[in-house]
């Protein structure tokens, strides 16, 4: 089984937009068109049964929004609406979705009890793009909000903006022992190495996405053992990537078939549970 940890989605009419505005955001051209139907083509061609899927609220007005058209993407598509546990309606790749909020949004704990009604099954934040730090003051009563009820996946790292810092983050891990953060991009996205100081010995999980092309195959394998594959999530970060290529990569890897199956789907199996 094969789950993918960290996509994003748009609706048809601002997808090319969206993906044009990411592809200006990190000077890396898309390779894929970023709607729901080119993730599932994506997903058929290389064998992945799940996706978690997610956007961003850039402003709070499109936080209700945009948690209303996940919700609706993955309606027919959870896992187990065509019959199978990973796969969804009429045997393709199942899609799990993820909310979004925004620390200048008003009434949160509505949207997050609004979140949870809709069948999301966690919250995705992306401080760089959202423009607020993850140990922004207001941002400490959502994670109470979250904290033993969803998952939150941050981006985390640019070595352009402080905002998602592992810095930022160690602090939040350390004042919230029951919030289930993963990091993604094995915790710092071109500060790979530096957010070993924050994260080795702190309770927090880590997603592969965009990270092996810039690591390369040794060193993420390094920081694999280092954290233990019980920490590591698969993940394409599409549209960026193509989710095939990224699984390519993967598979060169020297890991152990107990290690591949724990990053592929054991860990994010526990992390979405219950009700897999």
């Amino acid at each position: 089984m094969i789950i993918d940890f960290h996509s994003h989605i748009y609706p048809e009419k601002i997808a090319a937009k969206a993906v044009a505005s990411t592809e200006a955001f990190y000077t890396i051209p898309a390779q894929g068109r970023g709607t729901p139907e080119d993730l599932t083509r994506a997903g058929r061609r290389a064998g992945i049964d799940r996706f978690v899927v997610f956007s961003a609220a850039a402003v709070p007005a499109q936080v209700q929004s945009i948690n209303s058209y996940i919700a609706s993407v993955c309606a027919n598509r959870e896992p187990g609406a065509g019959g199978g546990q990973e796969q969804g309606a009429a045997g393709e790749p199942a899609f799990t979705g993820f909310g979004t909020l925004h620390p200048g949004m008003e009434n949160p704990g509505e949207e997050v009890d609004r979140i949870i009604d809709l069948g999301l099954r966690g919250v995705k934040f992306h401080p760089d793009m959202q423009k607020f730090t993850i140990d922004d003051p207001r941002m400490m009563g959502i994670y109470s909000l979250l904290e033993r009820r969803l998952p939150v996946l941050f981006h985390t790292g640019d070595y352009r903006y402080r905002y998602s810092h592992p810095a930022r983050l160690a602090p939040v891990l350390d004042a919230f022992p029951g919030l289930t953060v993963i990091a993604a991009h094995f915790g710092g996205w071109s500060l790979f190495d530096l957010a070993l100081e924050y994260f080795h010995r702190r309770r927090c999980y880590f997603d592969l996405s965009s990270s092996i092309p810039y690591l390369g195959h040794r060193r993420a394998e390094e920081l694999i053992r280092i954290y233990g594959a019980e920490r590591i999530l698969f993940g394409s970060d599409y549209p960026i990537w193509d989710p095939g290529e990224c699984l390519g990569e993967f598979r060169k890897l020297r890991l152990s078939s107990a290690e591949q199956e724990r990053i592929l789907s054991g860990t994010a199996l526990e992390i979405l549970a219950p009700g897999v």
